[in-house]
């Protein structure tokens, strides 16, 4: 049992517990590939918030880690088999409810560890900021925590030659040979302020990637995946470790 782990931890250990900050891992269940599994997003925010729920806790923060939220905005997949969809109102109503439990029980701080691009979750704690004033919300997205050129050859967003590597590393036994998978070729937008990244138009998945990938991933390694896991665990720690020891009402210096 870690202590860490909500959903491993029991009545009688919590009971009295006093806990700082409420980590939410947020992933989706979306196709990556032809070679990854459609949990990808989730497996590696489990396994990223575990772990470095895990550093933190050992370096005496109070802490715990919700279970992963498996769904994520997928509007743009429509037409991709199974891509499950919860729309930003759905995700709103779900934090709203788990923020309630957290403010009765005088948990304060709320951190979602975002695990999938679609989501953007800085609207919804704008508004639940209102409603709940002596909570402090913030979100991270992992993926953009480290520069990916310092451990990968190849670059890419979904399926590519990073979450391959930390798939491979996490979840050896879910990765289909690299033969098997697609190059990851992504059409461009016609758009030039879209193209440079100061304008923004959601992807239609099935028209800018053939096999629902975006990055090459065929030079990926489980090695790969361990260096990147390991300093991106360690990273996130101290994240956690400063928002359950910082001071909600005065968080500035």
């Amino acid at each position: 049992m870690r202590p860490y782990i909500l959903a491993e931890s029991n009545w009688k250990d919590l009971k009295h517990a006093n806990i700082d900050l409420a980590i939410l891992p947020w992933g989706a269940t979306e196709a990556h590939n032809y070679h990854l599994p459609y949990g990808t997003d989730n497996y590696e925010a489990e396994a990223i918030a575990a772990e470095a729920g895990r550093i933190a806790y050992e370096a005496g923060a109070h802490l715990t880690v919700l279970p992963t939220i498996p769904f994520g905005v997928n509007t743009g997949q429509a037409d991709i088999f199974l891509d499950m969809n919860l729309n930003p109102s759905t995700q709103l109503a779900i934090v709203n409810d788990l923020v309630e439990v957290l403010h009765r029980q005088k948990v304060r701080k709320l951190l979602i560890l975002n695990s999938h691009g679609g989501n953007d979750f800085k609207t919804i704690l704008r508004e639940l900021g209102l409603k709940f004033p002596d909570m402090f919300f913030s979100s991270c997205n992992w993926f953009k925590a480290l520069d990916k050129k310092k451990y990968f050859e190849m670059d890419g967003d979904h399926a590519d030659e990073m979450e391959t590597s930390l798939i491979m590393h996490l979840q050896p036994h879910l990765v289909r040979s690299l033969e098997e998978a697609g190059e990851g070729e992504e059409r461009e937008s016609l758009v030039e302020g879209i193209r440079e990244g100061w304008a923004w138009s959601e992807r239609k998945w099935s028209r800018v990637t053939k096999d629902t990938g975006i990055g090459n991933p065929k030079k990926a390694s489980s090695e790969k995946g361990q260096r990147y896991f390991k300093d991106l665990t360690e990273k996130i720690s101290k994240l956690f470790i400063e928002l359950a020891e910082l001071n909600q009402y005065d968080p500035y210096k």
